[in-house]
Formats: C-alpha cells, structure tokens, sequence
C-alpha cells in the first residue's frame, strides 16, 4: 500500500500557508503517519518556520524539497507564489531522506554523503527509485547524478529538478528535514515494494542538420564540425540572436533520443558559445527549436509515456518537473501546461510538482541518468 496526500496554498503569510497546507494534508490522511514528504515553496516564505511547523506536527517524517519557479498541484493547479507538500505514507514502501553538502565545491563526495546519510548500509540494494532536488546556481549537478548513479544498484530512476529563486538567479534553498541549505544534493530514496515510471518530452524540434561537437572545453563549445561555433548557429539562424530558445539537442549514442542544452552567452570574435552544462566532446547534436504549442503538446507526451510504461494498473501519485524556460516561453499559457496533462491523469490521483533550474531523468526505462533543460519530465509511482 502507498497512500499520498498533497496539501496546497496561495496564502502569503508563512505560518497561514503551512497551516492550511498541514490541515489539508492531515483531513486526507485519516489518521495514518507519514514516512516522507517534498516540500515545494516560493522564495519568499520563511521556510525555517515552515520545516518547523511541519516538523511539529509529523515529528521524524522525512523531508526534502527546494524553492522554486512555481508550483503545480492537483489542488490548486498552477500558481506562481504558494507553498505544496506532497506525503508519503506506505506499511510495503520504505523511504528515507539523506543530504549531501558542497555540491559545487565536490560533486563526487556531496553524491556519497547523501547516499551514506540514508543510513541504508548494505540494505541499499532494495533501492527502487530516488528523486533529487539540488542547488539550481551550483555547479557539479551532472557529476552528482553520475555519482549517485554508481551507488544505487542497476537501473534505479534518478528523477528530479533543480531548486529556483523565481528568475532571479541569485540564490536557492534546499530543504532536509528541517534544515533549510545553500548547495545542497537533498534525496529522497523508495525502497521495497514500489513501482515507478517516467516520460520525458520537451517539444523542441531539429533545426539544423546534424553535426559534431569537435572542440570544446565544457561547457563552452569553441567549435562544431570544425567551425567556430557561432557561424554554426549563424548558417541558420542568421544574426538572429544565439538564445535559450534554439537549444542544442545532443543525441544519446546512435539513437534518435536527446536531451536539451541551452546557451546563455557568446563571442562572435572567438566563435565560441558558452552553455549552461556538460557537452561531450565528439557528441551528435542539432539545433532546436519549438513554438508554444509544441512546448504545450509535449505536456502530454511526457504524461502519456508515463503512464504507458506503468506496470500497475492503480497510480498512487504523479509527479512533474517543467523547466523554468518553458514557463519563461509560455508565458499566459503556463496553466495550459497542467490543465492539459490533467486531463490524462484521473481526479484521484493526487500530483505535484514545480518549474525548475533544470530536470532530471532518464531518456528511457532503465536507462542512463540523464540533466535536461526546456524539458518536462513526469514521474509515475505506485504499488498497485
């Protein structure tokens, strides 16, 4: 058995909002104890007092979450300042919360913390799925991911999204279990009875024709097939600003899948582009881009692939991880975004979620953890 419960509110007075958020997910509860929780919150709440409250009421529950570009909900859907916490309670599922520090300082050592503060030791192997929320300004979060990857057994989905501060990008906060952290790799591990799926999808298209990174000192890309890489972009775009808008897709081996990077600075002089994460070296990619209804039609292709690849027939809960991009691009559309994958989910299916830094999750089931950007990634979990 999994039971979830999602608490939601708009109220911009911390003690009023984790109040009503605490009532809401206590009236669903009836009477069980929560193991663990995700806490989602606007930047400006007083989340010492929140974790405090919560912490006062389910006292030794398991916390983690992040600040963030907006919240979603099942309760109230879409909304750009509120506060959501989503519970987890379950007697077949364990899940525990762990922390690692430093992230940008040691992503390699902030992954083996967090791994080893679970306190799992060699029970690890039970490990069905671990969502993350790190630091969205810190680097290190692509090493973190592979770290964490190594010491979860086989073919564990590592889901998640990166914390935000509304578009300010001046400083994130991570929640574990009342702490509120600064370059932080919080996770929340399931272990035992559980099963999970995931979609990803971002609605970006190719552009360009395919090419190959040849030079590079990630994440700055000097040039693409043996050209400075700005008359790459240039050869299509024209002098079109170089934009977060035409991301490039880098290919997954000799597949067709790809994940999403964006670019936020260039020299025309060097030809150089500086990206927002890792590119490999010798990696496939194309230019991208996508109109707001390509970006809106891939809020349910996540979903759908979701829910396809769920091997139960009952969902317990959905969880959604949408690129603050995508709400920068949709604009007075972000609520179609949620109201259209609604649609798909049934009404008792409780879901969470928030805009992100950036998202996490494997291309495929089974496959490699993978850090994304302009994408929505969609999380199914469930016993039954």
């Amino acid at each position: 058995m999994l039971k979830v419960v999602v608490g939601h509110s708009v109220d911009i007075d911390s003690e009023n909002a984790v109040s009503e958020v605490l009532n809401q997910c206590a009236a669903q509860l009836e009477g069980q104890q929560p193991q663990a929780g995700i806490l989602l919150s606007a930047i400006d709440f007083d989340h010492t007092l929140i974790l405090s409250r919560i912490q006062d009421i389910f006292p030794g529950m398991s916390v983690i979450g992040g600040t963030t570009y907006g919240e979603i909900s099942s309760v109230l859907g879409f909304q750009e300042e509120s506060l959501a916490l989503m519970m987890f309670c379950s007697d077949t599922v364990e899940i525990r919360a762990g922390l690692g520090r430093g992230l940008s300082k040691d992503a390699d050592a902030a992954a083996k913390e967090a791994i080893a503060s679970l306190g799992f030791g060699e029970d690890i192997g039970s490990a069905r799925l671990c969502i993350t929320i790190p630091d969205g300004l810190a680097n290190g979060t692509e090493p973190a991911l592979r770290q964490l990857q190594s010491l979860l057994p086989a073919g564990v989905p590592i889901v998640g999204g990166r914390s935000g501060d509304q578009f300010q990008f001046e400083q994130t906060y991570q929640f574990f279990g009342g702490e509120v952290v600064q370059n932080g790799l919080p996770i929340l591990v399931f272990c035992g009875d559980i099963r999970v799926s995931h979609g990803v999808a971002s609605g970006w298209q190719p552009l360009s024709r395919k090419a190959v990174i040849t030079k590079c000192n990630s994440p700055v890309v000097h040039e693409i097939d043996h050209q400075p890489a700005t008359k790459f972009y240039q050869d299509y775009l024209g002098d079109f600003p170089i934009s977060g808008e035409y991301p490039l897709a880098i290919f997954e081996g000799e597949s067709d899948r790809f994940y999403l990077r964006a670019s936020n600075h260039w020299n025309l002089e060097t030809g150089e582009i500086l990206f927002t994460d890792e590119i490999p070296e010798q990696a496939q990619v194309q230019i991208t881009y996508a109109t707001c209804d390509n970006i809106v039609a891939a809020t349910q292709d996540s979903i759908k692939q979701a829910l396809a690849h769920y091997s139960g027939e009952r969902p317990a809960a959905v969880l959604l991880f949408s690129c603050a991009a995508r709400r920068w691009l949709l604009g007075h559309r972000t609520k179609e975004e949620y109201e259209l994958g609604q649609q798909l989910i049934e009404n008792a299916v409780p879901v969470s979620g928030f805009y992100t830094y950036g998202e996490i999750g494997p291309l495929e089931i089974g496959g490699q953890v993978r850090y994304h950007q302009e994408t929505l990634v969609t999380v199914v979990i469930g016993t039954e």
